[in-house]
């Protein structure tokens, strides 16, 4: 066969044997393309190619982000593509990128509506983040309380600088970036640091071989949710990258462990197993509980009752400990700064200050019943 058809074309005029030729082209480029239509479109997601421990171009060590892209991809069936932004100004590269379809889904966005309001959806979220107190395992650092008297390092423009500010037996050493400040306690410029937790956790794991405790810190502006946001019509893309990380919680779980994001027992050295989940706030003390009790019946109690006595046990904030047990702060603090819109409860972040909500939940904690021996969660919250 292939010696009749060098014998075909042989036989051609020089024209005829560039028709034939431009005519095999046109035919193997419309296989081609038949074969790339069959195939699913690659699963886009924008991310920083220089953010560990969330994405990186470095293929040896690409991140959480990007191993998570690909699992999600490869549940999906899909290939997977990394569309690379610098994350400093988020807001701008996901009107950029995101929102022109260039991409697909921004990884690692705040789990909020309030984030550039009606135009996202979000994905159920993938991590949760926010800032650390950093301090060698021998200084026994377990609440924000324990800087006192302290060097600490910070990051410049975060929550952390602001709540510090005022702290006048607090020496601030001001960082422009988390890596930075890991350096300056390496190098004895400051004795703790209060910064973005998992830079702190991944420097300390990849460059300082554990030689940090990495203690989370609960309450308002220091921990949210971070998820995958797509564009408000992608919905059934978000619905299906919801099934897929349900299915891959275990591979989540595992890439967060490696990756920082949670604290496995060796990285909390010196902690006891669990200690990630401290939630390291200020003592309170006899004074705060009474101004909390003050702000709680000028505001609070016109829906859950004077002194928190209500009726109405959806309203009855003192069952707060009974639902939620340990995790009743930070139930309350995502409560009061985000809201429930939708049962009536507003967003109180731009009424209150962090020292306020401190004293209404000191208050609140005085005052929380017994939880009965036979008694399970309930499923309701702090809402009107």
């Amino acid at each position: 066969m292939r010696r009749l058809v060098y014998f075909v074309v042989g036989r051609l005029t020089p024209g005829g044997r560039r028709r034939v030729l431009a005519l095999a082209a046109c035919l193997l480029c419309w296989f081609a393309c038949a074969a790339r239509a069959d195939e699913p479109a690659p699963l886009r997601l924008c991310a920083d190619p220089d953010n560990l421990p969330f994405s990186s171009a470095n293929q040896a060590t690409p991140g959480f982000y990007i191993e998570l892209g690909q699992e999600i991809a490869q549940a999906l069936g899909r290939r997977f593509q990394a569309v690379w932004v610098p994350t400093y100004y988020t807001k701008r590269q996901i009107r950029k990128k995101l929102l022109t379809g260039q991409c697909d889904g921004f990884v690692g966005v705040p789990d909020t509506p309030e984030f550039m309001g009606p135009r996202l959806i979000f994905s159920q979220p993938v991590a949760r983040l926010g800032y650390a107190l950093v301090a060698p395992p021998a200084m026994h650092l377990t609440s924000v309380d324990g800087l006192h008297g302290h060097r600490v390092a910070v990051q410049w423009g975060s929550p952390p600088q602001s709540r510090l500010a005022t702290w006048n037996d607090v020496q601030l050493v001001t960082a422009m970036s988390p890596e930075e400040a890991m350096q300056d306690l390496v190098d004895g410029k400051a004795d703790a640091a209060f910064i973005w937790g998992a830079s702190a956790r991944w420097v300390d794991i990849s460059k300082l071989h554990h030689a940090y405790q990495v203690v989370p810190v609960e309450g308002p502006h220091m921990r949210w949710e971070a998820a995958i946001g797509f564009p408000r019509n992608q919905v059934a893309l978000r619905d299906a990258v919801n099934q897929a990380l349900d299915r891959l919680q275990p591979a989540v779980k595992a890439l967060s462990v490696r990756y920082g994001l949670v604290a496995s027992a060796p990285e909390q050295a010196g902690t006891s197993p669990g200690a990630e989940e401290v939630m390291a706030e200020p003592t309170a003390s006899a004074a705060d509980v009474a101004e909390g009790r003050q702000i709680f019946n000028t505001t609070c109690a016109h829906c859950h009752g004077h002194d928190a006595v209500q009726g109405e046990q959806r309203r009855n904030l003192r069952l707060l400990r009974t639902r939620y047990g340990d995790k009743m702060a930070e139930t309350f603090f995502y409560t009061v700064t985000h809201g429930r819109v939708s049962k009536g409860m507003p967003n109180w972040r731009d009424v209150f200050t962090d020292e306020d909500f401190h004293k209404i939940l000191a208050f609140l904690t005085t005052i929380q019943d017994k939880p009965p021996a036979t008694a399970s969660n309930d499923a309701g919250g702090p809402s009107q």
